[in-house]
């Protein structure tokens, strides 16, 4: 639809000059550098989730060995585990110049791991 007037006097848009914007914009979009933020945030949350880990470790062993936290100890290194394969794959899937979009089921379970974590590190500190 060309840019014209209403019939109330007022102008309507013209699409295809805000398209060619956009597509401008795309264009002279450098696509390393998203991307590459994007993989150092995941390497960041990923060691901050093997501190986690490693401090639930520390604990369940200076606190003494009592069933409960070795229970809890068993569920943070397979949900560290877990986190750590989520986030490599999603590493992996940055290094192409236009990344795919993060998937529902990996954020949820990215979420997830991330709740399990701060759950279970609040359980050992009981």
């Amino acid at each position: 639809m060309a840019e014209g007037k209403r019939t109330d006097g007022t102008r309507t848009p013209d699409r295809n000059r805000n398209r060619s914007r956009n597509q401008d914009r795309d264009r002279n979009r450098d696509p390393g550098l998203q991307p590459e933020r994007t993989r150092l945030a995941w390497r960041r949350t990923t060691l901050a989730c093997a501190v986690a880990a490693s401090l639930a470790g520390r604990q369940t062993l200076h606190g003494g060995i009592d069933p409960v936290a070795l229970v809890v100890l068993a569920l943070v290194v397979p949900t560290w585990l877990a986190f750590l394969a989520l986030a490599h794959r999603r590493i992996r899937a940055m290094n192409v110049p236009r990344p795919p979009v993060l998937s529902p089921r990996t954020a949820v379970a990215a979420v997830a791991c991330t709740l399990a974590l701060a759950l279970l590190g609040a359980a050992m500190l009981r």
